[in-house]
This record gives C-alpha cells, structure tokens and sequence, in this order.
C-alpha cells in the first residue's frame, strides 16, 4: 500500500486566514477547490482542520480554524456520534457542534477556506451533531433532557425557530445521529440507549410534529442516513463481538412508521457505527472501527440492500479506528477518520461497481486525542 503522509506540528498549524466579504468579487477565487475538514473537538479550544484536496484524491495544506467553541475533549470518539461536523447540501457553510460549550459554529466555505460567520447556544446540552436542509438547521442535544432544537440559516447566520424544542423519548438516551429526507419533509434521531429512531414529520413553518418512536429491527442503532430515493439507512453496532455489526434499511409511512426493508444485513466487520451515502444514492459504505475496515452495499429503486462483492470493501492500518465516514461531492472518494491513529484514510470509488482502491493515509493529527466528525466538498 502505497502511505501518502502529510506531518505537521500540530501547534503551529496556520491559522485562519482572511476571507473575501461575502459576495466580493475575491470569493469565486476558491470555488473550483476541494477540500475534507476534520473537527479537533479539543476541550480548550475546539477547531476545524482544512485539506486540500487534489484531482487524484490526495490532501495537502492543513489550515487550522478555530470555531470560537470547545469540545468535549477525551481520546477516542468521546461524542458517540456521527454529524458534530456538517456540509450544507450546496457545499456554502459548514456547521461544527462544540459540545464543551454547548454551541454551534458556522462557517462559510470557499473551496478548503473557511470564514467563521457565526456562533449560538444550541438550546441544550452537549450538542453532538447537526443536520440540515435547505435554510433548516436542527441540532441534536445528547446530554440530560435530551432533545433537537430548530435554527434558519440565513448569510451565514443561525436563528431560532421559536417553540422549536422536541423532546427525544426519555433523558440520557445517549442520541446519536440525526437526518433530514431528501424531501426535508422528515428528521430521523437515532437513540443507542434504547435502541428506539425517532421520526418527526417537518412542518410548513420548520417546526416538528410530536415524535413518533419506532424500535430499531436490530441491536445497537447508532447512526441514520436518507438515500435520495427517500430510504433510511441505519448502521447497527450489533450485540457485541466479532463480525456482529449490520446494517437495514426501512421507508417512512406517512404516520412516521419506520417500515423495514431490509433487516439486520451483516458488515462482516465490528463496531459499525457510521455510514454515508454516495451523492448518485446508489451505494452505502459503512465505517467497522472495530476492524478498522470499511463494507459497501448497493441501494435497490425500492431500498433493498445488497452486499458488494466481499461486503468488506476497504481496510484501514491495524489500530486505526476509523470513525465517521465521508464521500466527495463528486462521488470519487470516501474519506475515513482514522481517530486511534491521528490520520485520515483515503480511498478511491469506482463509479461502476462501487468497489474501494485504497490510495493511503494522511497522518499528522494528533492521536487518540478525541477527533470527532469528517466532511468533504
């Protein structure tokens, strides 16, 4: 395997640079960039690290901007979680949970450039991941009542929605994940604590219906997902042991019914708690920390999930510990936050079967640190 690396001393990243005013001729200068972020998550000050990133897939120029927030701090995946670091859908702003501080920062992106536009409280405690949709924003609050609260994006800017709070089925749940429908007409919440995806039907004025609690149709639900085609994808820790992870897939009925599709499909890998949809909704890839490895499944028109050749599609270095998962917006690459190993895992998709090259690791963050939460544009 061929070991793209890229060290540098963490303290002496560079920092922010400055950014063109919104909407200045200047801020088209970066728009033909790509980049993957990666979110410090640090306890004193929380930051998101920015790579460039190359035709070939490959990362260069770490720039470091801090989110004015901090973290929750730890070693590895303190957060539990997947989504304390979100893309908008058109790639413009990027949103970071501080879970320390219990705020949400956002950035606005040009290309691998960041420019910190605003910060607010999240409405509750220990934010742990964000979706979005359109001028949307809800945040998931993990600890105590644990809950999501409502925000408008607006020229980088968050707002609460008023009367916007929903309460999860009970406190402590230890929530995890949350998504929107391609539609934006649902919010999908997953509970590892209970094992229960909560469904929230989005009204007319960005509020929430009252929850709708559905059982998961296999142990350990962690993290949630939409294909395009409107399926949801739920990633399954299992109950423990080798190989024990799986993943289903489920529709809506129109009452917020979860409906399983396919149920349980095994990972052939450990610990599975992330996974992402490529941009054509035609594959899923699901990150096994425990087995350092990556499996891939192809979605059916009607939401059936088929494993690709092998399941078991990508391998990380032994002890890596990858996290939550990401695919370019291009669909060409799936970028892996290696978080035992301080790296992030590269590997190339090939558009016509879904199969995984791997292309190496960038090193060079800090290991076992608490890093938490990969996007990519």
């Amino acid at each position: 395997m061929r070991i793209i690396e890229t060290v540098f001393a963490f303290g002496t990243l560079a920092a922010a640079v400055a950014l063109p005013a919104l909407g200045s001729p200047g801020a088209d200068d970066f728009g033909g960039q790509h980049a993957v972020f990666v979110m410090t998550n640090d306890a004193e000050a929380n930051a998101v690290i920015a790579y460039e990133r190359t035709e070939y897939g490959t990362l260069h120029s770490p720039r470091k901007y801090p989110t004015d927030g901090r973290g929750s701090g730890g070693t590895v995946d303190p957060l539990g979680s997947q989504g304390s670091l979100t893309l908008s859908d058109d790639g413009s702003a990027l949103f970071a949970a501080n879970a320390g501080s219990g705020t949400v920062s956002v950035f606005r992106v040009f290309g691998s450039r960041l420019f910190l536009t605003d910060r607010v409280p999240s409405g509750g405690s220990e934010p742990n991941a964000v979706a979005q949709h359109g001028r949307l924003v809800y945040v998931l609050n993990t600890a105590g009542s644990s809950s999501v609260v409502g925000f408008r994006l607006q020229e980088g800017k968050l707002t609460r929605i008023p009367d916007s709070l929903r309460f999860l089925s009970a406190n402590f749940v230890n929530s995890a994940s949350l998504a929107f429908s391609a539609d934006g007409q649902y919010l999908v919440v997953t509970e590892r604590a209970t094992n229960k995806l909560d469904v929230f039907k989005v009204l007319t004025d960005g509020k929430l219906s009252p929850i709708t609690v559905n059982p998961s149709v296999g142990p350990g639900a962690f993290s949630v997902a939409f294909a395009p085609n409107g399926t949801v994808i739920v990633s399954e820790t299992g109950a423990g042991g080798p190989n024990s992870s799986a993943i289903s897939s489920y529709s809506i009925a129109s009452n917020g019914t979860l409906v399983p599709i396919s149920a349980s499909v095994p990972t052939l890998g450990a610990a599975n708690c992330w996974n992402v949809v490529t941009p054509d909704g035609r594959f899923v890839y699901v990150s096994n920390a425990g087995t350092s490895s990556l499996s891939g499944f192809q979605i059916g028109s009607h939401g059936v999930l088929t494993a690709l050749p092998g399941t078991v599609v990508g391998v990380n270095p032994s002890g890596s510990t990858n996290l939550d998962i990401a695919v370019s917006v291009d669909g060409a690459f799936l970028y892996s936050l290696n978080a035992a190993s301080g790296a992030i895992g590269i590997f190339a998709i090939r558009a016509t079967d879904g199969t995984l090259t791997n292309l190496g690791t960038v090193t060079g963050l800090p290991a076992a640190a608490g890093l938490n939460g990969i996007a990519a544009n």
